[in-house]
Parts: C-alpha cells; sequence; structure tokens
C-alpha cells in the first residue's frame, strides 16, 4: 500500500471550525466562490495558492504518464488543497476544479501559507505533514511529475533521473525504444538521437536533451534574483551544515538564500541509511534528512536556488562595512551582508587512466536506489574504506551478485565496528586488503566492461569483469571559487577562528569563532579545516553560526 494509503486522514486532515478560523485570519484574500467544473488552478501553474474549502469541493488530480489524468481526492468543507510547491510558490503538480456543486474558498499565497504555519503551531503542523505527505504520494504515483524518455542507461537520462530524485521532484522515465507512449513522442516530433533524452514538464514543455539549468527553471527551482536586495546571509551549498545554518538564521527572521550547484544534501544526501545520527535509532536515508530540513528552510522563508553555483567571492577591499558581493552561474550576482561558506567537499578521483570516459557510464560516486536497480544481479566494485562506503556496501549487498570491496588499508583503520561487523556477515561481499585499482576497459558503447586490480605489496595484478564501480574514497575541499578570499590550510580547506591575521579587526573586533579570515564570511561543515567529517557535526555548525551571525551583523549596524 501507498504512503498515502496508510496515512490518509493525514494526507488529507479536515480542520475543525476553530482550525478553519484560525486558518483564515492568515488568508492572502477574501474567500471565492467558483461555478461546478471551473478549473480552480492547472498542472504547471506558478504561484497556485493553496485553498481552504469553505463550502463544496474541489476535485484535484495529476498527470498520469504523457497523456492521462488520474483523479487524487476530492476536498471537501474543512480540506485544504496543495502539496510542497506551494511553501515557494513553483509550479503546481496538480491541478483542480469546482466540484459538482461548486466551490467557496480562502486563497494561501506562499507567504501567508508559511505565516500560517509558523503563527500556529498546532495549525502549522497539520498542514506542514500533510504538504510532505502529499509531495510523497506523487513521488510514489511515478508519473505525476516529469516525464524522461530516452535510454534508461544513459548518462545524460541517468544525471537527469538522479537530479529529479534529489531534489524530491516525482519523475517517470520512458524507454524511447520500447515503452508505446515514449516511442510515440519520439517519432512524433522528430526527435533526433542526440536530442534524447527528453524531458516534459509539469506544464506540458517539452526539453530536448537539457542541462539541468533549464531543468530547474522548468520546475521553478531558481527565482529572479532582485539585483537591488541586499541578503543578512547567502549560505554557499545545501548540505546539512548550509541546510542547518538556513533553517536556524531563517527561523530568527534573517533573510536568507541558500545556493548549490547540485542539489539538496550534500555528500550525506547520497547515503542511502545513516544509523550514528542522533534521534534516529533505526537510521534515516541521507535524501529524507535533507528533504525535512529543505522543507523546514521553506517553511521559515528562505529562498533557495538549485543548482546555482557561486563563481567568485568578490574580494575587493573597499567600503569594508558594505555588501558582498556574490557572483554566480547564469550571469548572475547577488549582495549579502554576511556569507556562509558551507560548500562541502568534491568527490576525489583516483588516478587511474580514462577514468573521466565512464564516469556516468558505469562508474558512481554514491550508491542510490537507481544505481541499485541498475546492477541487480551483477558483479560489482567499491573501492573506499570509510563510514560512507560501508553504509553504500551495506546498502548494494543485497542487490548484486557479488561485490569486491577494494581498500588499501584494514576497515578497522577507517570504518566503524557496527559496519565492519554488519560487511563481515554479508556472504557475498570479497574484502581486498592492500589493493586498488589500476586500470579500466570499456565496451563496444563506451560503458564500463571491466577493471583490474594491483595488490600493492607484491604487485601481482587480476582482472574482474564488472559493469559498475563504485568510488568511496573521500574528497577534497570545495573552495575553488574563493579564489584566495580567505586564509586556507595547505590542503585547501578554509580556516577559521582567531588563529591567523583577519580583516575583522579593522572593524575593531575579534574574529569570531567559526569567522574566515574575511570579516563577514564564515566557513561550517566539511569545508572548514579542523571539522568532524559528520552529519551531527555539521548540524551543529550551522546551528552555531547563526550566532555568530547575529554578532557581525550587529556590529555592522552599529558602525
Amino acid at each position: 500500500m501507498s504512503t498515502i494509503d496508510t496515512r490518509q486522514a493525514q494526507a488529507f486532515p479536515v480542520l475543525t471550525a476553530a482550525q478553519i478560523e484560525t486558518a483564515s485570519r492568515f488568508a492572502s484574500g477574501p474567500a471565492q466562490a467558483f461555478a461546478p467544473g471551473v478549473p480552480i488552478f492547472a498542472i504547471g501553474d506558478e504561484h497556485a495558492p493553496t485553498w481552504l474549502v469553505l463550502d463544496g469541493a474541489i476535485a484535484v488530480h495529476r498527470r498520469d504518464g504523457l497523456s492521462d489524468e488520474v483523479r487524487i481526492t476530492v476536498h471537501g468543507p474543512g480540506q485544504f488543497s496543495g502539496e510542497v510547491s506551494q511553501l515557494a510558490g513553483r509550479p503546481s503538480l496538480a491541478g483542480g476544479v469546482a466540484g459538482d456543486t461548486g466551490c467557496t474558498a480562502l486563497p494561501f499565497d506562499a507567504a501567508h501559507l508559511r505565516a500560517l504555519m509558523v503563527g500556529s503551531a498546532e495549525l502549522g503542523e497539520v498542514v506542514m505533514r500533510a504538504l510532505i505527505l502529499r509531495r510523497v504520494g506523487l513521488i510514489e504515483a511515478g508519473g505525476s511529475g516529469s516525464v524522461l524518455i530516452g535510454d534508461p542507461d544513459s548518462k545524460a537520462l541517468l544525471a537527469l533521473q538522479g537530479f529529479l530524485t534529489r531534489s524530491g521532484y516525482p519523475n517517470l522515465v520512458l524507454d524511447a525504444a520500447v515503452d508505446g507512449e515514449g516511442h510515440d513522442m519520439v517519432e512524433r516530433l522528430g526527435v533526433l538521437p542526440a536530442e534524447l533524452p527528453l524531458m516534459i514538464c509539469p506544464n506540458g514543455t517539452v526539453l530536448r536533451n537539457p542541462n539541468m539549468s533549464e531543468v530547474a527553471a522548468c520546475l521553478g527551482m531558481i527565482a529572479e534574483l532582485d539585483p537591488d536586495k541586499i541578503y543578512d546571509v547567502a549560505i554557499v551549498g545545501a548540505g546539512p551544515a548550509g541546510l542547518a545554518a538556513s533553517v536556524y538564521a531563517a527561523s530568527e527572521g534573517l533573510a536568507v538564500i541558500v545556493l548549490d550547484e547540485v542539489a539538496m544534501g550534500g555528500q550525506a544526501g547520497q547515503s542511502n541509511q545513516i544509523e550514528n545520527y542522533l534521534g534516529f535509532p533505526t537510521g534515516i536515508s541521507g535524501q529524507a534528512l535533507a528533504g525535512r530540513a529543505f522543507n523546514q528552510a521553506l517553511k521559515f522563508g528562505a529562498e533557495v536556488a538549485i543548482p546555482l553555483c557561486a563563481e567568485k567571492l568578490e574580494c575587493t577591499t573597499e567600503e569594508r562595512a558594505a555588501a558582498l558581493s556574490l557572483h554566480l552561474s547564469e550571469h548572475r550576482s547577488l549582495r549579502t551582508r554576511t556569507v556562509v561558506i558551507a560548500s562541502g567537499a568534491r568527490y576525489r578521483r583516483p588516478d587511474v587512466p580514462d577514468l573521466a570516459k565512464f564516469e556516468g557510464a558505469g562508474i558512481s560516486y554514491w550508491a542510490s536506489p537507481i544505481e541499485a536497480k541498475l546492477c541487480t544481479g551483477e558483479q560489482v566494485a567499491l573501492v573506499g574504506g570509510g563510514n560512507s562506503a560501508g553504509q553504500a556496501v551495506v546498502f548494494l549487498a543485497p542487490h548484486v551478485a557479488r561485490l569486491h570491496l577494494i581498500v588499501r588499508r584494514p576497515l578497522e583503520a577507517t570504518m566503524s565496528r557496527y559496519l565492519i561487523d554488519r560487511i563481515a556477515a554479508l556472504p557475498n561481499v570479497e574484502l581486498h586488503v592492500g589493493s586498488e585499482i589500476v586500470a579500466l576497459d570499456g565496451d563496444a558503447s563506451g560503458a564500463l566492461a571491466g577493471a583490474t586490480f594491483r595488490n600493492r605489496a607484491d604487485g601481482a595484478e587480476s582482472h574482474c569483469t564488472m559493469r559498475h564501480l563504485f568510488l568511496f574514497i573521500g574528497a577534497d575541499p570545495n573552495a575553488a571559487w574563493l579564489d584566495g578570499c580567505v586564509a586556507t590550510d595547505p590542503a585547501g580547506f578554509v580556516l577559521t577562528g582567531a588563529g591567523f591575521a583577519t580583516d575583522a579587526g579593522s572593524h575593531g573586533r575579534a574574529a569570531l569563532p567559526l569567522e574566515t579570515s574575511r570579516a563577514g564570511v564564515f566557513a561550517i561543515g566539511d569545508v572548514r579545516a579542523g571539522s568532524t567529517k559528520r552529519v551531527a557535526a555539521a548540524v551543529g555548525e550551522g546551528a552555531a553560526v547563526v550566532a555568530q551571525i547575529h554578532s557581525a551583523l550587529a556590529h555592522l549596524a552599529e558602525a
């Protein structure tokens, strides 16, 4: 049974008379009446409000594949429309029409909906839970969001599917060579092979072999940035540290924008199961944790722009007390009083010939359900001995025929005991201690076909036929965009605190603990020198930095 089936009452609650009266104080306008059958909001509508039904009904439907529509529910008096998209005014993933007797309903635009959830804790909990469950229901339904058409195993389609999945958007994949609807669409539009994959957006727009910026624009993920607006804080990176900072800063009334060039969750978002995070004794997936934090940030009014890359922090020394400038991808820029560097780290790539050639064509730096499905019943290899590698092994092993775990040192030196014990109990995992991969080979289509292992002690080599290789060998700081604006250690990690020369002194104060050598610029999470590489530590730094931002802003106000 689906989540909606098992949690129907929570997904579609009926508000009491008292709750309706409370909610009405937050409405963005007066009640509106609609005649029977009149569309109230359509699939793909931007800034579609949430509607609270006072009388009559709203029949809600979703897309099912390319051409069909399926009814989701009928909202009666005391019920409200919408899902997570309505928190930020993004294109609606559902449509609604007035019922057989018409409808009278109160509108709540994104700002007023957020005000309702913050202003009434009891009602806010009911509404937020319902919006999240409805999005989960749409994801489980599959065809209610974007439709991807192409070769399901192609590098380009897998990248699109991965981006949509990590971003929490429902999607459906159709094989252009097999599925009737997908094949017919390609034939009807005269799509060339180089134009695949296609993406059909919720509003019906067809994108041909789109890049992630085009996908984001289609889904309304990046709003237009006001060049005259000055944010209180710009957070670069939407991993656990950045999302924590955005939640705490926005909840305390600061004007916040969060940027990430890939997707929410950072590297932690790719973890299938985090079992040592406080408060989740049965574990939680990185995507679920990131999704909850993302929704919290939206609830408190943080702006989130993904994928949008910070390309340069302006380092001019003039007017130190004025706003800082961030230059972004897509020829955009913004101004902000403070910056939080939470850009984390980039996946480290081993020095193996032709490695880049197979990235996305057999080589992955994460293990999600998409990858697990692709390698079901096959022989695979995984390189890495840290906790993230161990979690990936435990997740992948039940899906594959055999998993070769390649590590340079004994697992006891790098991995938590509970993961070592769990891996030891897996009958299809073969451990290769003191080995490394030295060569890769592909098939006629350019996909990975095998790898050569070398024993570092005696130089002996062996070849293994495989189509999937997972690399979990650590990461390097993602700080190149800072281009010397702040002090770093020899490895490139950003230095913070008072243990180095800082221009904060030019403002008549000492550097704050998480502040960099540039006043008003802070660093948290994996990109910070000396940080503890744990999700809980990143979240803690995200919370702690907000108090220091308040201190920096107060000093600026006094200057």
